[in-house]
């Protein structure tokens, strides 16, 4: 907990690559995403959970979902200063209100998910539904400007760039002084079809994928399935998998004539192997990491100042 969290940066237990900074365009998939982290959760510590933001309107039903779907023992409320953004979010308002995709206790069928996912997420058998499942501890603070939106969104931006450099930096040499400029780092290289890609938040053309994976951040996952291809060209795939993710690599080139991605990533070879699908998301390189590029001649790769905005 002490300092930022890029200067202490630690490998999570169980990792998926969501791929946005907000879960808006996929409520769905944040869900199962969430549920397939919890699932290795195996109670032998305390968990904390840190909910996101956004607490209006459709955020506050999604948080509902996720309060009524993993069941904690206490809640940790902090309301804004001179406004109240929420309902205290009582055992009985989270019994009986609507979620974004889960239904009150007076109907208590899934409106999405289907009541399968449901059904696996049910109290201990014997508890009394009507008591209070959870203690909430309700934190009114009384100093101005306390929780004022816009200024969150901005060091939310900053914050993310420096976790991206701060991984960044396990590249690096442990000598002081000798930071050396990505593009003068060897990278790995991998066969077209030896992993599966997709792109999470938006369609891309098959004849266009290559323009938007390269010098793209990718998340390195593993995917159940072996992956298989006839020909050598990528691997793609139609839908997002839920799946493990290893950690982080930059595509710095895309060899078209020996089909072979050229990837930097601070991840071990040993877990590199079990890597078999590149996901790439909505998250960007900082544009530090472009712009700063040392003893380049002439145009940078990757960065243009003539930039027609009327296309």
């Amino acid at each position: 907990l002490p300092g930022p969290p890029f200067t202490h940066q630690q490998m999570p237990r169980k990792m998926v690559y969501y791929g946005q900074t907000s879960c808006e365009q996929d409520t769905e998939r944040y869900l199962d995403v969430v549920k397939y982290v919890f699932s290795c959760y195996k109670k032998e510590v305390p968990l904390i959970i840190n909910t996101m933001g956004w607490v209006k309107g459709e955020g506050l039903l999604l948080l509902i979902d996720i309060i009524r779907l993993l069941t904690p023992s206490h809640i940790v409320q902090m309301d804004m200063c001179d406004w109240k953004a929420m309902p205290p979010l009582t055992s009985e308002h989270i019994h009986f209100s609507a979620g974004l995709h889960t239904k009150g206790k007076q109907q208590s069928k899934c409106k999405q998910l289907g009541a399968d996912d449901v059904e696996s997420w049910k109290y201990p058998e014997g508890e009394d539904m009507s008591t209070p499942q959870h203690k909430l501890l309700y934190v009114h603070p009384e100093f101005p400007r306390a929780g004022v939106a816009g200024e969150a969104r901005v060091h939310s931006g900053i914050l993310r760039d420096m976790s991206i450099l701060g991984y960044l930096g396990h590249l690096q040499s442990p000598d002081i002084g000798a930071v050396l400029p990505l593009h003068s780092l060897v990278p790995y290289q991998v066969p077209f079809n030896a992993v599966a890609l997709r792109v999470i938040h938006t369609d891309v053309a098959p004849s266009n994928i290559m323009y938007a994976v390269n010098a793209s951040w990718v998340g390195l996952c593993c995917i159940p399935e072996e992956v298989r291809c006839q020909s050598d060209g990528p691997v793609l795939l139609t839908q997002t998998p839920i799946c493990d993710c290893l950690g982080f690599g930059i595509v710095r080139g895309v060899d078209m004539e020996k089909k072979l991605y050229h990837i930097l990533t601070p991840v071990p070879p040993e877990n590199l192997r079990l890597v078999n699908c590149l996901l790439l998301g909505n998250i960007a390189i900082p544009n530090c990491v472009l712009v700063g590029q040392q003893g380049i001649e002439g145009e940078i790769p990757y960065v243009t100042s003539d930039y027609n905005y009327s296309i």
